[in-house]
């Protein structure tokens, strides 16, 4: 409930309250309209909190930080998915076995064979 959250972080429920219009926190409500905050809640209200207090960020700078925070959490998790698929791709091909290899090459893949022993006889292109 507010109250309890002002308590604890020795803040005026009015700086709250303008948290919330200004759209810093979005607390959820309950049937009776009490605003309840969650853990997720009160973790964002320690980053305001410690923008404002400790660093001197007005309102508009903790608005345009909590945006590019968010925006960097969807990239990292973007970029751990990219590394993810990237991975089970390479998992895929490790697994395949190499004569399937070449069937989708853009250059086709030949099998060299094995240089022959020195002193043993080399087939003419008759003899073959």
């Amino acid at each position: 409930m507010i109250s309890a959250v002002a308590e604890q972080y020795e803040i005026h429920p009015q700086t709250l309250r303008l948290y919330e219009r200004e759209g810093l926190l979005k607390p959820s409500r309950s049937e009776g309209n009490t605003r309840l905050y969650t853990d997720s809640d009160i973790e964002r209200l320690e980053v305001i909190l410690h923008l404002t207090r400790d660093l001197g960020v007005n309102l508009a700078g903790v608005e345009i930080i909590l945006n590019m925070r968010e925006k960097m959490g969807e990239m990292q998790a973007q970029i751990q998915e990219f590394i993810a698929s990237l991975n089970r791709e390479l998992a895929a091909r490790t697994a395949r076995p190499p004569e399937l290899e070449g069937r989708n090459s853009l250059i086709p893949v030949v099998s060299a064979r094995p240089p022959a022993p020195a002193g043993a006889p080399v087939a003419s292109r008759r003899n073959r």
